[in-house]
């Protein structure tokens, strides 16, 4: 088994007698469904659809766990808090610091995370994003493991599992860009959130272009932010990279044309191949419709 301690990692709790009902009516993620021992990516929207915060978050409790990126939390507690008004519900920072991940190094198809008896390990919650690509990863609070976290990265990289910050930045993409729509943490039937209105329209009309993908090259990729062209023209940027494998968000309908075209895509100077996650069911498309699942 593979543990991961992640320092960057922050945790707030919301609690009380309308925790679920003050959350379910502000974030994407439809919480009422959340598994007792699940993990779901979430974000809270700005009025124009677009990312302000992500997170995951799981029950705690009567309450819910939020786990966000250190630099976020406090942003995201004094949001939390202007909408608070007065609902019955209590918002605190944990006195946990950071976040541990733990799977095992046979990823593929592992059912479970167990430890050096064999036992399963019942601690922690079940990150649905991973269990979505086949690979079950445990997200528990606090420092349990000292493994290198470019393993994680590896990881999240292999599977097209992106993180704010070095695969795009805050306020500037939609959740439908980051996969959102298929990984469990953006509801269409829930009914009313901040954001939801314009990323319902997104849904219905079929008008997403940008997704992640992963991007493979035979030498080591150039760094984060690199941009991704076809024919000189931009496709794409690049996010997190580990030697030859990186992410990226793309318009995968310019992409999807140029490998119909056998144009090359580079990333810089160096000749890439990207491939949409598995999981997602995403194809590229080779017109101006949009890509089908």
């Amino acid at each position: 088994m593979l543990a991961v301690f992640l320092n960057d990692r922050s945790l707030l709790l919301v609690s009380g007698a309308e925790a679920q009902s003050f959350l379910q009516n502000l974030i994407t993620t439809d919480i009422t469904s959340l598994g007792a021992d699940e993990a779901r990516p979430g974000a809270l929207l700005t009025p124009q659809g677009k990312i302000l915060f992500d997170f995951m978050i799981w029950q705690d409790g009567d309450g819910y766990m939020i786990e966000t990126d250190a630099g976020q939390r406090d942003g995201l507690l004094k949001r939390l808090t202007m909408y608070k008004l007065r609902a019955a519900v209590t918002l605190a920072t944990s006195t946990e610091e950071g976040v541990t991940v733990s799977w095992s190094e046979d990823a593929e198809g592992s059912q479970g995370v167990r430890d050096s008896q064999g036992v399963r390990d019942s601690q922690g919650v079940r990150d649905s994003r991973f269990a979505k690509a086949g690979v079950t990863l445990i997200r528990r609070p606090g420092k349990h493991g000292d493994g290198n976290e470019a393993l994680y990265d590896a990881l999240r990289i292999s599977h097209g599992i992106v993180t704010s910050g070095s695969d795009f930045a805050l306020q500037d993409a939609f959740p439908h860009d980051v996969l959102m729509d298929f990984n469990g943490g953006l509801s269409f039937r829930k009914g009313c959130y901040v954001g939801q209105e314009v990323v319902s329209r997104m849904q219905h009309r079929g008008t997403a272009r940008r997704r992640v993908v992963t991007v493979s090259a035979a030498t080591t990729l150039p760094e984060t932010g690199t941009e991704i062209t076809a024919g000189g023209k931009p496709v794409g940027t690049l996010g997190s990279v580990e030697g030859g494998s990186g992410l990226a968000i793309v318009r995968i309908d310019r992409a999807g044309a140029a490998m119909a075209a056998g144009t090359p895509l580079l990333a810089g100077e160096t000749p890439v191949s990207l491939f949409l996650p598995a999981w997602s069911g995403l194809v590229f498309p080779t017109s101006g419709d949009e890509a089908s699942a």
